[in-house]
């Protein structure tokens, strides 16, 4: 099904769009570089770049949209309260998401970083298009319970929505649609490709590995890199990791999304880019270290209903082992990527 029609179907109660009146005067807007250049050590991208090429005024529209509270329903919460750019665009010392009126959800707010590169997207994989990602936390309740109709009175009203839809989408009505595709051009150029391990990877600027990082990355091949594989630093897949069941949440996983018996307690294997920033760690937040993850998948792990087969004896860690896969992991922060203005507030 073509992406449009399956965004009006979402939004058709929304469907009646509002005309913008603005002008096309674009001088205000500064020139920013918004081509996408996929990285040498990167796979295809799974996102149809083409389809929704990113534009001055669409990027900047994203960027106005990100950050902007008012599309909540507290006028507080935006995309960028809980997506925070020096933690990888997750909510940094937060176990579980934040939404309005101080509502507190049950899962880790995943980062966003190489979303187009990506098959589907949350802990349970029940959004399949990058462009419709940003629906889960607008309508969410406990998240932005956000209010479309609302929203597109607000863009018709406020003269620099309308002035960024009309540069962005000449001639076309200002449309929940139009929304989430400026959302999709802002999300879908955050690349994170240029940490030290990067530049390694790709022989560039004589970058080289000390000894306890190259000995980190021998232990990651050997123990890690089977389930966080490749050069996005996770196979997409969906597993269960022996995490003991929280009673109180009973998350169920893709589970939730699919009905089928053998998802129950899966989540996605989340990537591990930029991971010295993103604590804390699983899907549900619980581990606020590196060292208590280690622990976890050395001692810890419980035999729960389709436990992954692979972790079944769990995977042994020495110190020195954990000492060094650090100092790997370490490698795989990209500087450049948590400070590119181009993804800061305005």
């Amino acid at each position: 099904m073509r992406l449009s029609k399956r965004i009006a179907s979402i939004f058709i109660a929304t469907a009646v769009g509002l005309l913008s009146s603005c002008g096309s005067d674009d001088d205000s807007y500064t020139e920013i570089d918004l081509s996408f250049q996929r990285p040498a050590n990167f796979p295809a991208p799974t996102y149809d770049y083409a389809a929704n090429p990113a534009t001055r005024a669409g990027f900047e529209l994203g960027r106005k949209l990100f950050y902007d509270g008012r599309l909540s329903s507290d006028g507080v919460v935006s995309c960028g309260f809980c997506h925070e750019q020096a933690a990888a665009f997750t909510h940094h010392g937060h176990s579980v998401s934040h939404g309005v009126n101080e509502q507190i959800g049950t899962r880790n707010t995943m980062p966003i970083q190489n979303l187009g590169f990506y098959d589907s997207f949350m802990w349970d994989g029940s959004v399949d298009h990058l462009d419709l990602v940003a629906v889960v936390a607008l309508t969410s309740e406990i998240e932005m319970n956000g209010n479309f109709q609302q929203m597109l009175s607000l863009f018709g009203t406020d003269s620099e929505y309308k002035h960024l839809f009309e540069q962005a989408f000449p001639n076309e009505q200002i449309s929940t649609e139009k929304m989430l595709l400026a959302l999709g051009q802002f999300m879908s150029l955050m690349v994170s490709s240029n940490s030290k391990f990067d530049k390694w990877q790709r022989a560039e600027d004589g970058v080289t590995l000390t000894a306890d990082e190259e000995s980190g990355y021998e232990v990651f091949q050997q123990k890690c890199a089977s389930c966080h594989a490749g050069s996005l630093f996770t196979d997409q897949s969906f597993r269960n990791n022996g995490l003991a069941i929280n009673p109180f949440v009973n998350d169920l996983g893709k589970f939730r999304s699919t009905q089928v018996e053998t998802d129950k307690y899966t989540f996605r294997v989340p990537s591990l880019r930029n991971i010295a920033k993103t604590a804390p760690y699983m899907h549900d937040g619980r581990f606020q270290t590196l060292d208590a993850v280690y622990s976890h998948y050395h001692s810890g792990i419980q035999q729960t209903q389709n436990l992954d087969p692979s972790l079944v004896t769990g995977i042994p860690l020495s110190t020195q082992e954990r000492a060094q896969l650090t100092a790997f992991l370490n490698t795989l922060t990209d500087e450049k990527f948590l400070t590119d203005s181009r993804f800061a507030p305005f």
